[in-house]
């Protein structure tokens, strides 16, 4: 058995999660208790296997009372991100077919929310007080959910995640937590910091998973770099999942406020969701140690990789070997190229996903050749040893004068200058390339947003670039629009010049 209610048998009082802050406490036993009393609920709303329920909630403890529920009910469970407006939660709703939303009404979106036809939907308040009459044993017919996530939308409209639902029992072993397991060695002697939003992939499954193995969750309101360090060396945190941006903003804290925390408990840094540049990755191994541990995957499942710190030392830039299905680089045509050669990442034999309700979607994500080989869009090479570089997103791509120019190296060059909070480089309209580098810049200090520091970005780039990538203009923009999974939603950095919109308050 991988589940909580395991837990909840032999050890009732241990905590199953807790909030940093010290908002909430919810025990194994209590998890199991509400997770059945949701049960019962849904099915009294004539919820039954195989629907569709959602929650649009922020990091609280009910995120895990709802998603325990659902998975003995035999649901798909999604999350809803928080910063969504109310038009795109409800395509989210619409699209998965969701039957009860169970949201906060601190959420901004949910005052434009229209109230979808035949969904039920519950406050934090009223979900807590239904809860309380409900029986507090398993329903008759549980069945195993899963969770239906939608991609974060960067590129275009979210896509909806859907596999099929797990057979056998709810209690069964089950593979992301084996995983996770046997790649890490997590267990219930851990204790897991998750810092990130709940509402995405990584951290509702890593969580989920470690109550499968019974370990302890402590989960962050909203992360904040002197917070996440001292959430560590309070909570004796052995693992912890965060994204490179999380990385950057530790490491730009005041050197005494990154040594004035005990952080010897700490056993395991996991990190995924974006590219890492290779200069922050050295500064957070120099800091903490050989103890960072780097994947490659997506919500779809289809395949994945994974890197040590050693392996990494040795490998600068890599994001690692094959770990779930088998790797492969192709061409435009499906064309499987050999090592070194740039091209589309596949993997085969991982899970089959479908883009939930979009054909065509699903069918571009597939080989022209080889229809079982999947792709997220990304491109990339393999060297020699089977190590897989990570180049940019397909739909990344700027194409100025018939040269093709990726922006992460430019965008990991940006991000490594002190003064620099973030960077994002896009392709901009030109009149005889049809499209120019732009770098569009947060600044660690909105004063530097000058001209003068514009040109010496633009130095900066060339001192370390070939000149084809680097930006011929630097704009500068306040806060970009990087979720706190760390991507970037650059689709709308590069509407603003695509549309015709101005750019941001300084430019060169």
């Amino acid at each position: 058995m991988t589940h909580p209610r395991l837990y909840a048998t032999i050890h009732p009082d241990k905590p199953a999660v807790i909030m940093s802050d010290g908002s909430a406490i919810l025990t194994y036993g209590a998890l199991e208790e509400r997770a059945n009393r949701g049960a019962q609920l849904l099915r009294r709303l004539g919820i039954n296997r195989g629907d569709s329920i959602a929650f649009w909630l922020p990091n609280c403890p009910e995120v895990f009372e709802v998603y325990w529920a659902g998975q003995r009910a035999g649901l798909y469970v999604t999350p809803i991100a928080t910063p969504l407006t109310g038009a795109e939660a409800a395509y989210i709703i619409e699209n998965s077919g969701t039957r009860l939303l169970v949201a906060s009404s601190a959420i901004p979106g949910m005052a434009d929310l229209s109230h979808p036809p035949d969904v039920t939907i519950l406050s934090i308040e009223q979900w807590r007080a239904a809860l309380d009459d409900q029986l507090a044993t398993p329903i008759d017919d549980e069945a195993p959910g899963f969770h239906m996530v939608y991609s974060s939308g960067t590129t275009g409209r979210p896509k909806g995640v859907r596999l099929p639902l797990p057979e056998g029992g709810v209690t069964d072993p089950y593979l992301i937590a084996i995983q996770i397991q046997g790649r890490y060695g997590l267990g219930e002697n851990d204790i897991y910091l998750s810092p990130a939003p709940l509402y995405h992939t990584a951290p509702l499954a890593y969580t989920t998973a470690c109550h499968r193995l019974g370990a302890t969750v402590v989960q962050m309101p909203k992360f904040e770099a002197e917070a996440a360090i001292a959430a560590i060396a309070t909570h004796r945190i052995t693992a912890t999942q965060m994204v490179p941006t999380m990385f950057v903003r530790m490491l730009k804290l005041p050197e005494a406020a990154r040594r004035a925390h005990d952080l010897s408990s700490l056993r395991l840094v996991i990190h995924a969701a974006a590219p890492c540049p290779v200069p922050v990755k050295r500064q957070m191994i120099d800091w903490l140690g050989p103890i960072l541990y780097e994947y490659y995957g997506g919500s779809e499942g289809n395949g994945s990789t994974g890197i040590t710190s050693e392996e990494w030392l040795h490998k600068p830039g890599s994001v690692g070997r094959a770990t779930w299905g088998t790797l492969h680089i192709c061409d435009e045509d499906g064309e499987e190229l050999p090592p070194g050669r740039e091209g589309i990442v596949y993997f085969e034999g991982g899970w089959n996903f479908q883009y939930h309700g979009d054909a065509e979607k699903t069918r571009d994500s597939r080989n022209p050749r080889h229809p079982n080989w999947s792709t997220l869009g990304d491109i990339g090479y393999v060297d020699a040893d089977g190590y897989l570089f990570l180049t940019d997103r397909k739909s990344y791509m700027i194409i100025s004068g018939g040269v093709n120019i990726y922006p992460q190296e430019v965008e990991n060059l940006l991000i490594t200058h002190p003064r620099v909070a973030d960077a994002a480089v896009i392709g901009v309209p030109h009149p005889e390339f049809g499209e120019a580098v732009k770098a569009v810049v947060q600044p660690l200090d909105p004063a530097d947003a000058t001209p003068a520091f514009a040109e010496e970005l633009i130095a900066f780039c060339r001192a370390n670039l070939s000149p084809l990538k680097c930006p011929r203009s630097v704009d500068f923009d306040l806060a970009l629009p990087r979720m706190d999974n760390g991507k970037l939603y650059k689709r709308l950095v590069r509407d603003r010049y695509w549309q015709g919109k101005s750019g941001a308050a300084a430019a060169c």
